[in-house]
């Protein structure tokens, strides 16, 4: 299991690098590069998406109640101590932006999408930070 998580933050850290780099683009840029648009928002779908494997993977290792909801996932990583409880409030909503990116495509508010470039990566790499610290300390 824990080489499966280090696989998946690995790519966590490829999707943010990838994302970091489109944070020079405007707004604009976005709202008229349906291209660009399109890749911001699949590579935030699929960092989120990395969160959530790599969030149900250790919620099965540690046997923790099973989520019935993707926001559960990371709202369960807090109860259980592999996020702070302040964090996992705050970054439970990901879960449905994730949602919107891969169900509401047609409706998706470029204005949000350009926002969540611009401020909330760091939260997905914070992410990273508090899973490789509970990798750290995990027994093998």
């Amino acid at each position: 299991m824990k080489d499966e998580v280090l696989s998946k933050l690995e790519k966590l850290q490829e999707y943010l690098r990838i994302l970091r780099g489109y944070r020079s683009h405007s707004l604009e840029d976005l709202k008229k590069d349906v291209t660009l648009r399109g890749a911001v928002e699949r590579y935030l779908e699929v960092s989120i998406e990395c969160c959530l494997d790599i969030g149900e993977m250790i919620i099965s290792w540690e046997r923790a109640r099973k989520p019935e909801t993707y926001r559960e996932v990371i709202e369960i990583l807090g109860e259980i101590g592999v996020l702070p409880g302040d964090f996992a409030d705050k970054f439970a909503p990901a879960a449905g932006f994730r949602n919107i990116l891969v169900h509401m495509y047609a409706e998706i508010d470029v204005e949000r999408v350009y926002l969540y470039l611009q401020r909330d990566l760091e939260d997905l790499e914070m992410f990273a930070v508090f899973v490789a610290r509970y990798l750290e300390g995990m027994r093998d």
